[in-house]
């Protein structure tokens, strides 16, 4: 009886399904599939490589400004100023009227009385809450010049 059935419903199923039509659809839907796979692929491949493009364009960039800077640097090392300056830095030179006046390096008391004067001004500054905040920005307090 299993035979029986096995056989009706082969022939049902090539008869109703596997007809030509249902062939050639399904081949078209394969090589459809296939085809927008393949367009995916190269769609990737594409924005990878125009991803590389970019970050080179960049970097051609960054180095185009970096010759430029340096170009700029070089003409101004050329200048009769940078060269003044530096004879003035290197040399201790002055032009005629001037008075160059060389101090000794700051000694350790020096160094100590800055740094604690430093923590001094940061110690004493207690942060504002925000209602005080807002009362100094509503009435110009943050605008009134400090006294340094």
């Amino acid at each position: 009886m299993k035979k029986i059935n096995i056989r009706r419903l082969y022939y049902h199923f090539s008869h109703k399904y596997l007809t030509l039509n249902n062939v050639v659809v399904v081949v078209a839907l394969m090589i459809a599939a296939g085809w927008v796979w393949g367009s995916l692929g190269v769609m990737q491949r594409n924005y990878n490589l125009q991803k590389e493009v970019d970050y080179k364009e960049q970097q051609l960039q960054l180095a185009q400004l970096e010759t430029m800077n340096m170009q700029l640097e070089q003409r101004y090392y050329k200048t009769s100023e940078y060269q003044e300056l530096a004879a003035r830095q290197s040399l201790g030179l002055a032009l005629p009227g001037e008075k160059v006046l060389i101090l000794p390096d700051n000694s350790p008391t020096v160094i100590a009385a800055d740094q604690a004067a430093t923590q001094q001004v940061t110690t004493s500054s207690q942060p504002l809450s925000d209602f005080q905040q807002w009362i100094n920005f509503f009435f110009g307090a943050n605008n009134k010049p400090t006294s340094n």
